[in-house]
């Protein structure tokens, strides 16, 4: 427990495809004028040094962010994602800081919005609250973020979304995980959920799957990027998104953008993309 530390993976191809799909949500909450709350379940330490020994030891940046960053052309709909990655880098064009999750989404806030973010690694949550001391729109809380759930929802503003993307260290964390968010979304039914999910084996994926669309939930897209087959011995072959509530026309933008990232970042062309419906109303 509390052994992971993301700045492993920081910047990977799978940190790619989460925060590409997490600007278009953001995106799609800016479109109305009323203010939104973030909840980020576990925020992690906010941005990561792609120079620093972790990010160094497996370089997974490498095929990930960086395949990215150097593309002579992107999609309009990464716009918001490279613009995320150039504020946090500065002036130089070099790529050494990659924000995440919440530094993102803190770039995309609005002077009326704000995020709530919860974080349990004591070496994490120190770094999370430098990042973002004195900043009167986030508020950082030392936590559990399952607990975050019951504390802090529904929001006072009624709109937002929460990210759900737990490290996955414990067995029973999928069942954790669908049991949470169905009573989180009993509590805030009109919210958007978005949950991080890794791909290793297919049969435990369709299992997650199967549970939230017995839920009772009336709308659920997923989302996968997968860089290696199913049959690949390498452990982690992708990862996806499943969508409560997802914005208007969010799974239309997915079917366009992800064929782009799947060709930039796949291994020798081999795994798939897909966006599905798995309950729709």
């Amino acid at each position: 427990m509390l052994s992971y530390r993301h700045g492993f993976h920081a910047g990977n191809f799978a940190d790619v495809f989460k925060h590409a799909v997490l600007t278009l949500i953001i995106t799609g909450l800016r479109r109305k004028d009323t203010p939104f709350c973030y909840l980020d379940m576990h925020a992690g330490a906010g941005c990561y040094d792609l120079r620093d020994g972790l990010s160094l030891k497996n370089r997974e940046f490498l095929t990930g962010v960086m395949r990215v960053w150097s593309a002579p052309e992107v999609p309009a709909s990464l716009q918001d994602y490279l613009t995320a990655l150039r504020v946090a880098n500065g002036k130089g064009g070099e790529l050494r800081w990659y924000p995440g999750s919440p530094q993102i989404v803190r770039q995309l806030l609005r002077p009326r919005d704000r995020m709530i973010l919860c974080e349990l690694h004591p070496t994490e949550i120190s770094r999370l609250q430098a990042l973002f001391r004195g900043d009167r729109q986030a508020a950082v809380h030392y936590g559990d973020g399952y607990q975050a759930l019951k504390a802090f929802l529904p929001p006072s503003e009624r709109r937002g979304l929460v990210l759900c993307d737990p490290p996955y260290e414990l067995k029973d964390e999928r069942t954790r995980l669908v049991n949470a968010l169905i009573a989180a979304w009993k509590r805030w039914p009109t919210g958007i959920f978005a949950i991080w999910h890794p791909i290793q084996e297919r049969s435990a994926t369709d299992r997650l799957y199967r549970k939230f669309k017995n839920s009772g939930i009336g709308k659920i897209l997923q989302a996968e990027l997968c860089i290696r087959p199913d049959d690949s011995t390498k452990q982690l072959k992708g990862s996806g998104m499943i969508l409560l509530n997802p914005p208007y026309q969010l799974d239309l933008r997915l079917r366009s953008l992800l064929p782009w990232l799947w060709a930039a970042l796949s291994t020798e062309g081999q795994g798939s993309w897909r966006v599905e419906w798995l309950v729709s109303d």
